[in-house]
Order: C-alpha cells, then sequence, then structure tokens
C-alpha cells in the first residue's frame, strides 16, 4: 500500500529529505525507457542516489529558466484544470511505495482515482503538444506511469500550460503491461542500491540514522543538512 505524506510541501526541507536517496517518478526513465528497454543512465543515477546517501543531502541538479518558470505557473495551472474539467484537484507532498525504496510527487490527486501532472514547458514544445495529439503524455509517460505505480490510482491527467496558448491536456490509464515491467526494474535497481549502500555502511563510509515515521529505511539525511541548501534550488 502506499504511504503518502500530505504533510509535506512540494519543495521544502521535508520533501527534499523524504526523496533523498531513493529513486523517484521523474527519473523512472533513468532506469527504464518508455519503450521498455533498461536505461543507459541506470549506473549514473544509481550512483547520484548512493551519493546522496553518503553526503547525507540531495545532489544539486541545474535548474533551467523553464523548471523555473513552470514552478511559478503551477498554482495558476491547476486552478485552471479545475475550471476547465470542473473536478478537484488536491495538491500532494510525496508518496512512497510500502516498503519507501521509491517515491512519487504528483502535482495533485483528482478524485479518488486518479492523479494530474502539470508541465510548463518552453512555447515550442507546448505548440509542439498542442499539434501532436497525446504527445503531453507521451513525452512523461514513464513518469506518469511510475506516478500511478507508487499511488495505485487508476488514471492520469497530463496538463502542458501555457497562459498565452490553448491548454494540451490528456488523460490515461494504467499501462498495465508497461507497469509490471517497470515495476520489476524499479525492484532490480533498488536491491543493488541496498547492497551497495550496505557495503558503504561496512566500510564505515556511511552514518547509521534512525529512519523517520512512514519511512522504513534509515539512509534519510538529518533535516538541518538541508535548510541551507533551499535557496534557489528547486528540484524537479
Amino acid at each position: 500500500m502506499p504511504i503518502f505524506h500530505n504533510e509535506v510541501q512540494q519543495g521544502s526541507e521535508e520533501w527534499l529529505r523524504l526523496r533523498s536517496g531513493i529513486p523517484t517518478a521523474s527519473r523512472f526513465s533513468d532506469i527504464l525507457t518508455k519503450s521498455g528497454k533498461p536505461s543507459a543512465s541506470a549506473e549514473r543515477y544509481l550512483y547520484t542516489l548512493l551519493a546522496e546517501r553518503l553526503i547525507g543531502h540531495p545532489v544539486i541538479e541545474h535548474v533551467s529558466m523553464w523548471q523555473q518558470r513552470g514552478t511559478e505557473l503551477e498554482a495558476d495551472a491547476l486552478s485552471f484544470f479545475e475550471l476547465q474539467t470542473d473536478l478537484s484537484a488536491r495538491p500532494i507532498g510525496f508518496v512512497t511505495n510500502g516498503e519507501g525504496t521509491w517515491g512519487a510527487s504528483p502535482d495533485a490527486l483528482v478524485g479518488d482515482d486518479a492523479i494530474l501532472e502539470i508541465k510548463c514547458p518552453s512555447e515550442y514544445q507546448h505548440c509542439m503538444m498542442l499539434m501532436q495529439s497525446g504527445s503531453a503524455y507521451e513525452a512523461h509517460k514513464v513518469q506518469v506511469q511510475g506516478q500511478l505505480l507508487v499511488t495505485a490510482r487508476r488514471s492520469a491527467w497530463v496538463l502542458s500550460y501555457n497562459p498565452e496558448m490553448p491548454p494540451a491536456l490528456t488523460r490515461v490509464e494504467r499501462d498495465e503491461p508497461f507497469l509490471k515491467l517497470l515495476s520489476a526494474a524499479l525492484n532490480t535497481f533498488s536491491l543493488e542500491l541496498e547492497r551497495q549502500f550496505a557495503i558503504c555502511q561496512a566500510l564505515g563510509w556511511a552514518k547509521e540514522r534512525k529512519a523517520p515515521k512512514g519511512h522504513t529505511l534509515p539512509h534519510l539525511p538529518p533535516l538541518e543538512n538541508l535548510v541551507a541548501m533551499m535557496k534557489g534550488i528547486v528540484v524537479p
């Protein structure tokens, strides 16, 4: 059963802490491609997560102008979605699987069985999504299906939003054959991550930490390590 961390806000110190050192849906494509093949980026991603466990805070990634703009427009996009669909969308903090070995941050929960993922891309990307039906989802298939896997929900809305152009809105169902492949890939990846982390612990490279409420793994960094990092940092 999924664990919903509704008390945390996306982008906050606690949100960063919960997702540190475990694979998250926005990076599941670094483990499995949308065609169902192993990703060439898996090794790099594994060692990035292992490094986060050793240094005690998330690895700082480059934040593009478009990522920052997307964060600023997200609230407007959420309101637009509710007006467009007459559905209620409730923002969510972070969700993990029952074991706490991987997680996801959909932008909102919709009704009892759906999620919402919002994208605010560059103008040319948004225009391309408008003209190519379904590409708002196709460009982020692994992330969206991964969010459905983690949340155990049945369907997803994917919204590409630009306030100066019409929306590109798509609704998709769970892709069970793909989710079977993704679940197997995540299990294999997470087991290898734990194996290598155990080696680091045996060598004395990783400090023992107490797992917080709702998490089963003791690798999370202390919250105080993250406070100084928050200014100007947005994690996708």
